[in-house]
């Protein structure tokens, strides 16, 4: 099973001018903060719902 046909017309090279006024800045929505999530389960419930996962399997 293949995931198409590979087709080199279309890995032809682009003729492209950008400006670096147009580009991207990838800074520029940058996040310096911390996230945190809860999901209500104590760290035993997670291990012991880990273990049946695994026995499971």
């Amino acid at each position: 099973m293949g995931f198409g046909s590979y087709d080199e017309s279309e890995q032809q090279d682009l003729d492209t001018d950008f400006d670096e006024e147009d580009a991207v800045q990838s800074e520029e929505n940058g996040h310096r903060g911390t996230i945190e999530f809860d999901n209500g389960a104590s760290s035993d419930e997670l291990i012991d719902r880990l273990s049946e996962i695994k026995d499971d399997g």
